[in-house]
């Protein structure tokens, strides 16, 4: 299922009880909920919790109907898109930067549809892997378009903070569809607008 067929169903954040989990942690590892300092960071937490995961990313699929001339080959390519997002496997955040392109077929994309639609992916507990697949889906559905490629340089907390304290190391990952697949011109094109080869 991509965001185009709405948001992925899922319950609203009960914040009182998200509050109460705070608190419980806060006192677990030793901290008082009281202290000057910590007093309200459960009801704070509990804000940030509801306004990342009730995210409404606004609408995903507004295209505009282009002619294009017959033999016309464009390539539209944004890049620098930002995204944050958390990694599943340890509650942390994770910092992605990606790349979108798509050879139009009759319609292009609105240009901040793509930002939109990275937005829906990630405002959610997620895999770096997923939100690309689930970017390319949506694009490919809102554009029609077949030749659809996806990069994502991410930068994981769970990797730099903890364990092995990489806080150099960057996860790249990338969907390639159509002509972006065939390991021509168009995914090279796309992999070195993403910096692919220069990390």
């Amino acid at each position: 299922m991509t965001s185009l067929d709405h948001p992925i169903p899922r319950p609203r954040v009960d914040g009182e009880r998200v509050a109460d989990l705070c608190r419980q942690l806060l006192e677990a590892v030793g901290e008082d909920p009281e202290r000057e300092g910590l007093r309200g960071t459960p009801q704070r937490f509990a804000r940030w919790w509801t306004e990342f995961l009730d995210h409404d990313p606004g609408r995903t699929d507004t295209v505009f109907e282009e002619d294009l001339p017959a033999g016309t080959d464009r390539v539209v390519i944004v890049r620098g898109i930002v995204a944050w997002s958390l990694c599943e496997h340890h509650l942390m955040p994770m910092r992605l930067e990606l790349t979108i392109g798509y050879r139009p077929c009759g319609s292009v994309l609105g240009l901040s549809k793509f930002a939109r639609i990275v937005d829906a992916h990630a405002h959610r507990l997620q895999l770096q892997e997923r939100i690309v697949d689930g970017v390319a889906a949506d694009v490919s559905k809102a554009t029609g378009s077949a030749d659809v490629g996806v990069v994502a340089d991410g930068a994981h907390l769970c990797m730099s903070m903890r364990g092995v304290r990489q806080d150099q190391a960057r996860t790249l990952s990338h969907s390639l569809s159509g002509a972006f697949a065939d390991r021509g011109a168009l995914g090279s094109q796309l992999l070195a607008a993403a910096g692919a080869g220069q990390r």
